[in-house]
């Protein structure tokens, strides 16, 4: 799932970089085009038409610039003429408008009806391309158009060229619209298959981001020309699907905000969510109102999807920016992804939609496409890490469960082990130091020497025996019994000469480097305990001539000591097992003795930890909190 993200933005940005590509970059020849930028209208006031014939002849054209279009039809007006005169031009031309406004429009020339397109529904946005030839250079094209809407008229220039050119262009500058939509359709569909796979906490925020992503998807298609020009028989389909979408997006987007960054102070994204959660349901039962009694209910239904919505959506942009720049100022880094792509997203919206209301609706939107590309690329950005932040917090606490587990079980060892000599070893060591007493009293006056040989094995075991029930002693009485203030420069001196002859009948070489000023908390004997236990294990792994060098330091609030030795070495399943009862890999070991030195260390709040590689050496390393110099 780690890879899912990246694949749907490289997915997105290839998409979103196609579609900004112009359109002399698909092979658009502009050769012999004549562009014409006047162009004559005049106002229809009567609502009985007259022939296209009658039309000229009455007069009354206006000329009107390309640079300057008039596209606001007057509160009297019910349509428009528009007349457009033809230069001279070839066979196999074309008439190619780009932008003409009206629901209802007929194209006549020499008084022929060659072009006619009615919609029921309320949607004037026309592309259209009209084959023309030789013949009818110098005729005019007469334009008729009636519309229930406020825009009226051509806003932009008309071409004329070779009709096989003009169709490629004509098709083009809409199909990437189709392209960058459909995209993010697929996208939202694959993250929805993809959401079976995923656990419960992540799947509000992945519905979520779906959801946006499909309702902006269907933003793009529905809102481009292209839709309404090859297949406007399904016009009310497509208008009613863009209001749907339109109204699933604004809670689903501040839903998506909310699963990211919490609900914010005083709970203001949870409570304007809600808010516009209410309000989408009353605009689905305006949406649904409208499209079965159109007459009726527009009024209310251009109240809640478009006056009221883009008021929404202004306040929408400007909270979840205002919240994206206190969490940016808090330093928190998936704000900062996020504010990027919607900072452009919003700050495009919110100037379309201004311009569109400045404009009293005479404005095609269209920024809002190229906000779109970074907001959609700046979610995925931050889901995917998200996705990689949960993947790592997961290995974590599984290391951390491992961890546990082990040391769950290592007390539960402990604690059987501690019951067991607070029950046991006072009564067995008295018989055994009563023993011990007779056993020196039979070898001091005993003159055989096979005897003494004897009597001196049997004091030695129970001298070893002595000693593991010691061990077993510290288990039973976990508590130090006095804590100071300790020099480890000085507590290490003193095990280095208690084992320095031991390190030479082993052959070995001690050598110890720990600086002055290094101090810890814990109990004198207990610490000389545990550095001896360790360093007689690296002499007892020691080869001939081997080497032991410890040394400590201190780094961040820690005193760090090193216990390294280049003996026999273990390997890591050996490793794993250091420190439980009765694992040894000497002869006659017991464990005993790591035992307690584990036990030491963790009750002076220190950590003992081991490395080690078989025939190269073993390196223990401890760690205590530092105690200040006085």
């Amino acid at each position: 799932m780690k890879a899912m993200p990246k694949a749907m933005v490289v997915l997105i940005v290839l998409l979103s970089l196609l579609s900004l590509l112009p359109p002399k970059a698909y092979g658009e020849a502009k050769v012999n085009r004549i562009a014409i930028t006047v162009w004559e209208m005049k106002w229809e006031k009567d609502a009985n038409r007259i022939s296209p014939q009658d039309v000229i002849r009455q007069g009354g054209w206006e000329p009107i610039q390309a640079l300057e279009p008039v596209t606001a039809k007057p509160q009297d007006a019910t349509g428009a003429w528009i007349k457009i005169d033809l230069p001279e031009i070839a066979d196999r031309s074309g008439i190619y408008i780009k932008k003409l406004y009206g629901q209802n429009v007929q194209v006549y020339l020499k008084s022929e009806l060659i072009y006619e397109n009615k919609r029921s529904y309320r949607y004037d946005d026309y592309r259209l391309l009209l084959p023309l030839n030789a013949g009818d250079s110098g005729n005019s094209i007469l334009i008729h158009t009636d519309t229930t809407m406020k825009s009226l008229g051509i806003s932009d220039e008309v071409v004329i060229g070779d009709y096989q050119e003009l169709t490629s262009s004509f098709f083009k500058v809409d199909i990437l619209d189709i392209v960058l939509g459909s995209s993010f359709l697929f996208v939202s569909v694959v993250m929805l298959a993809c959401s079976f796979f995923l656990s419960r906490q992540l799947l509000p925020a992945w519905y979520s981001l779906s959801t946006v992503i499909i309702s902006i998807g269907c933003f793009i298609i529905i809102y481009s020309p292209f839709m309404y020009t090859y297949y406007g028989g399904y016009g009310a389909a497509y208008i009613f699907f863009f209001d749907m979408a339109m109204v699933i997006f604004t809670p689903a987007l501040t839903y998506y905000f909310e699963c990211m960054f919490g609900c914010g102070p005083y709970g203001i994204i949870r409570k304007f969510r809600k808010v516009q959660m209410f309000y989408s349901a009353i605009s689905v039962v305006s949406i649904l109102s409208y499209h079965l009694y159109p007459d009726v209910f527009y009024p209310f239904y251009h109240i809640f999807t478009a006056t009221l919505l883009g008021l929404s959506l202004i306040i929408q942009f400007v909270l979840i920016v205002g919240m994206t720049i206190v969490y940016v100022v808090k330093g928190n880094k998936d704000a900062v992804i996020i504010s990027t792509g919607f900072t452009m997203f919003a700050v495009l919206t919110v100037s379309d939609l201004l311009f569109y209301y400045s404009r009293d609706g005479q404005y095609t939107l269209y920024l809002w496409k190229w906000g779109v590309v970074a907001f959609i690329f700046s979610l995925i950005v931050l889901l995917g890490k998200r996705f990689t932040q949960n993947h790592e917090q997961i290995v974590r606490y599984s290391k951390e469960l491992e961890m546990y587990n082990y040391q769950l079980q290592r007390s539960e060892k402990m604690e059987v082990i501690s019951q067991l000599a607070a029950s046991v070893a006072h009564e067995v060591r008295n018989p055994l130091q009563v023993t011990r007493g007779f056993l020196q009293l039979l070898n001091s006056s005993n003159q055989n020497v096979k005897e003494k040989s004897y009597l001196k094995l049997a004091i030695e075991e129970l001298d070893r025996a002595a000693t593991i029930i010691t061990n077993y002693l510290t288990f039973a009485k976990p508590q130090l019994e006095q804590v100071n203030r300790l020099d480890l420069a000085e507590e290490l001196s003193h095990v280095e000469g208690i084992l320095i002859p031991l390190a030479n009948l082993q052959g070995g070489k001690i050598e110890i480097n720990v600086p002055a000023n290094l101090y810890v908390y814990g109990n004198s004997s207990k610490l000389k305990q545990a550095i001896i236990n360790l360093i007689k294990n690296s002499i007892e792994s020691l080869r001939g001539n081997g080497r032991i060098h410890l040394w400590a330091y201190e780094k961040k609030g820690e005193i760090i000591i090193h216990i390294r030795d280049n003996g026999e070495g273990m390997e890591e399943n050996m490793l794993k097992r250091l420190g439980e009862p009765y694992f040894s890999n000497k002869t006659k070991g017991t464990g005993l003795g790591l035992m307690v030195t584990f036990r030491i260390i963790e009750l002076m709040d220190g950590k003992l930890e081991f490395r080690s590689e078989k025939g190269v050496g073993t390196e223990a390393i401890i760690r205590f909190p530092a105690a200040a110099a006085q």
